[in-house]
């Protein structure tokens, strides 16, 4: 299979509905930007402008709209998955994605693995308020556990001061640590596509 054609979505998970400026918007698209930088081509997708039906199906019927947007899931391959803080958490929207790609844990390709593996997902957090690392680690967990392979430093956050109103959409410039690390996620997530890509799951 060819490695040169790499397609990348993007999931903004943010609670405004367009055309609201959004934090996790901005940070998706820097995220895309990079990964533009490697030749990988893709959407993003502001989630809460779409009806997410609760439920851990692939289609929860009655104007459910997760079908289209899990065509595309299943269509990239590297997931960018970004969320903002509320109260310590990432965003009832961000949870909700996640239990509907519970769904994928009974979905097979035909070697018998998860539909997928051989992709790759990084993951973005912003906010006002601590909780970046442990929202991380629920991200990372949750896309690992229906298939996803994490590459190495496979995430960036950007948190403001405690109790301060500033929002990651109204800074000035992004932080180069910030910024660093989305370019890492970036790089390792392309890398790591490539060589899954390049390379037969065991059944």
């Amino acid at each position: 299979m060819a490695t040169d054609s790499l397609r990348a979505l993007a999931l903004n998970c943010t609670l405004k509905p367009s055309p609201e400026a959004s934090s996790t918007g901005l940070m998706a698209e820097q995220f895309m930007e990079s990964l533009g930088g490697h030749g990988v081509e893709g959407d993003i997708i502001r989630v809460v402008d779409h009806q997410i039906s609760p439920g851990v199906e692939t289609d929860m019927g009655d104007g459910d709209e997760w079908p289209g947007i899990r065509e595309q899931v299943e269509g990239a391959d590297i997931l960018v998955f970004v969320t903002p803080t509320w109260m310590g958490h990432m965003s009832s929207v961000a949870q909700r994605v996640l239990e509907r790609l519970d769904a994928e844990l009974s979905e097979e390709r035909d070697d018998g693995n998860p539909i997928l593996y051989g992709k790759a997902a990084v993951v973005g957090v912003v906010g006002n308020e601590d909780g970046a690392h442990k929202i991380t680690a629920d991200l990372y967990q949750a896309l690992n556990d229906v298939g996803y392979t994490i590459p190495a430093q496979g995430g960036t956050y950007w948190n403001g001061e405690a109790m301060h109103t500033t929002d990651y959409k109204d800074l000035q410039t992004t932080r180069e640590p910030t910024a660093s690390a989305m370019s890492a996620a970036a790089a390792n997530a392309v890398h790591v596509v490539k060589l899954l890509r390049s390379q037969a799951y065991p059944s």
